[in-house]
């Protein structure tokens, strides 16, 4: 054999090896190679399922200190953190000109008594007028019967009585008048008073200060804050939990709460109240969750978790939450016939925190399913069986 001719059938045996080794590349790491999965079986079995949550505790009584004036703060009685009693004075105001204020009622009153006094006076006399007029004018009817005397002496009479009634009535008006005026006063001295309480700002229960909001000096307007006061046996956790996965939430379901401060505790408690209202934003249903026995180290806005418990599920269908897949409109996992994966649907029901869900139709007890695959599947595909994907077969 000539040596072109070797040459030649040693470059075609070279050719031939490339060709075939880049095919096996090509057919088992490359494109064309087949996708690997991993692969489990459908069980029976139940669980309990949980729904989880995320929130804050907060407190469920919380009082604000305000004046009903506009007051300078002349001293406060505590700072934040102390605990306070009922009826406890906690703020003491100042209102500039309230002791003048009440001095000119005082002088109001007294003149109110005076002109009290006077009307009721001129309305005795009034009435002694009235009275004699009505004894003329009857003795003079009773001359004039006889003929005794004129016409005109009686219509004198008459006169004088009219003059009287109206004299009468008009000075018991001015007493009427009189007794209102002071009334008044005594109402507004007494709403002047009541203010005057009102500077003197007191607990109205047993609480604890958490927010001291303005200082001695401060001129503060009717109804703004000076300090805010929680009971600290009312704490609860504002749990916020998923609106997809809050089927089953309502008020008296167990509570399994761990909150930040102590990770590696879990109190119970129960779901006291379900709002009506959820977040529209952020997609949340809101419940309050208290505490069977309130720990002693906790704070408020202390971030929590909570775990609620529903009631516990009939024996079922369960399969990896992994494994479901969606196409179109449709919930379903690829399950293996005859090697090949085929696309099945599924209705699912409950879900578990530990990844298994509840298989409600579409599948049986022993069906073989794909639970990860190396990229997306499709009905043609070959597939490589794996234990796990960072393993070879």
């Amino acid at each position: 054999m000539t040596q072109p001719l070797q040459r030649r059938l040693l470059l075609g045996g070279i050719a031939v090896l490339l060709i075939g080794g880049f095919l096996f590349v090509m057919l088992r790491a490359g494109p064309l190679a087949p996708i690997k999965v991993v692969l489990t079986e459908v069980k029976q079995g139940s669980f309990t399922p949980e729904i989880f949550g995320i929130g804050t505790v907060e407190a469920r009584h919380n009082w604000t200190i305000a004046p009903t004036i506009t007051a300078r703060i002349l001293r406060i009685h505590g700072d934040v953190g102390d605990s306070v009693k009922v009826g406890q004075v906690l703020v003491e105001m100042d209102s500039v000109d309230l002791e003048q204020r009440l001095n000119a009622l005082d002088a109001i009153l007294e003149r109110a008594k005076s002109t009290q006094i006077a009307s009721l006076a001129q309305r005795t006399d009034a009435a002694a007028r009235r009275e004699l007029a009505e004894s003329a004018l009857r003795r003079t009817q009773e001359l004039a019967d006889k003929k005794f005397i004129s016409s005109g002496a009686l219509e004198i009479k008459i006169q004088e009585k009219t003059s009287a009634d109206a004299a009468f009535s008009v000075a018991s008006a001015n007493a009427m008048g009189a007794t209102q005026d002071l009334q008044r006063a005594k109402s507004e001295k007494a709403a002047l008073q009541q203010q005057r309480t009102n500077l003197r700002l007191m607990a109205t229960t047993d609480g604890v200060i958490t927010t001291r909001e303005a200082e001695p000096g401060n001129v503060v307007l009717a109804g703004q804050p000076v300090l805010r006061i929680i009971d600290p046996h009312s704490l609860w956790v504002k749990l916020r939990i998923d609106q997809g996965r809050s089927t089953g939430l309502t008020q008296g379901l167990r509570a399994r709460i761990v909150l930040r401060s102590l990770p590696n505790t879990s109190l119970m408690g129960s779901v006291a109240r379900v709002e009506r209202i959820s977040d529209s934003i952020t997609e949340e249903r809101i419940a309050q969750i208290t505490f069977d026995t309130l720990p002693a180290a906790i704070s408020v806005g202390e971030m929590a978790e909570a775990t609620l418990a529903l009631a516990p599920l009939p024996p079922s269908l369960l399969i990896p939450a992994a494994s479901v897949v969606r196409q179109g409109s449709n919930n379903g996992v690829w399950r293996m016939e005859s090697g090949k994966p085929t696309f099945t649907p599924i209705q699912i029901g409950a879900m578990s925190l530990a990844g298994d869900i509840q298989v409600l139709k579409g599948l049986q007890v022993g069906d073989s399913i794909i639970v990860y695959s190396q990229k997306p599947l499709a009905a043609d595909a070959r597939i490589q069986v794996v234990e796990s994907l960072g393993k070879a077969p």
